[in-house]
């Protein structure tokens, strides 16, 4: 594992196969889940929601499955809350109990190491499971409904077809009504690919890291609306990725 330093003192890796690192080194590994993904996400659902089903596209090393058990525990939030978290690969999450974690998750190894070795962790409160393959094949053969996704897969240059119109599509379908999606991505073509699939993109709050997106196929969300017809208007070439182009 190719161990990459970051802004905020924690550790990401490289990934050979996509050649990106799994975290922003700009805004540290452990910033970004919890100021990009899990405290907006938990900021806008809705508060009596007891039970929460979440969708982390991809596991990777982990960092956004473990910031949700510690933001789950530092504000006390007592709710049933079921993470997956699709991954295809196999050999990443089985050297997870040698990765160099910040102090904030030592308490988390062993839900770490019970993932490594079995796929899939539960206690009294949390169920985490990690399926191993594509996360469209799982998209397609579940019948879940996600209140939270973390849609952080490697970028749209290096892994395009995580990002696709056809793979929103495929997203949108797995959606509760007042689903939220976090993404570090503000590009254009995503949002667009967001769009087109029936669900409206915000610019996200502003807490000391880079933009992103919130989506959401509710129109009623308390951030600032991002007008896609605008800027299609404005740049009429603009388009969403699509299927065909990575075949």
């Amino acid at each position: 594992m190719n161990l990459v330093p970051t802004q905020d003192g924690t550790y990401t890796a490289r990934s050979d196969m996509f050649d990106e690192c799994y975290h922003s080194t700009r805004d540290g590994a452990l910033k970004e889940s919890l100021k990009k993904h899990v405290e907006p996400a938990f900021s806008l659902i809705d508060p009596s929601k007891e039970r929460v089903n979440i969708l982390d596209i991809c596991f990777g090393l982990g960092y956004n499955t473990l910031t949700t058990l510690h933001y789950l525990e530092k504000e006390k939030l007592q709710k049933k809350v079921h993470i997956v978290s699709p991954e295809f690969d196999e050999s990443l999450v089985r050297s997870l109990p040698d990765f160099p974690y910040p102090d904030l998750f030592e308490k988390y190894r062993p839900v770490i190491a019970h993932i490594a070795a079995h796929g899939y962790y539960e206690d009294e409160h949390i169920r985490i499971d990690v399926p191993l393959g594509d996360a469209r094949d799982f998209l397609r053969s579940s019948d879940m409904r996600f209140d939270i996704v973390y849609q952080d897969a490697f970028s749209p240059k290096k892994n395009p077809l995580l990002w696709t119109k056809e793979y929103f599509t495929e997203l949108t379908s797995r959606l509760s009504d007042e689903a939220i999606i976090t993404t570090y991505s503000s590009a254009t073509p995503v949002r667009m690919g967001m769009v087109e699939n029936g669900l409206f993109v915000y610019n996200p709050p502003s807490e000391g890291v880079r933009s992103g997106t919130i989506a959401s196929p509710s129109q009623s969300l308390p951030l600032e609306p991002i007008d896609m017809a605008l800027k299609k208007m404005r740049n009429p070439a603009a388009a969403p990725l699509h299927d065909k182009d990575f075949r």
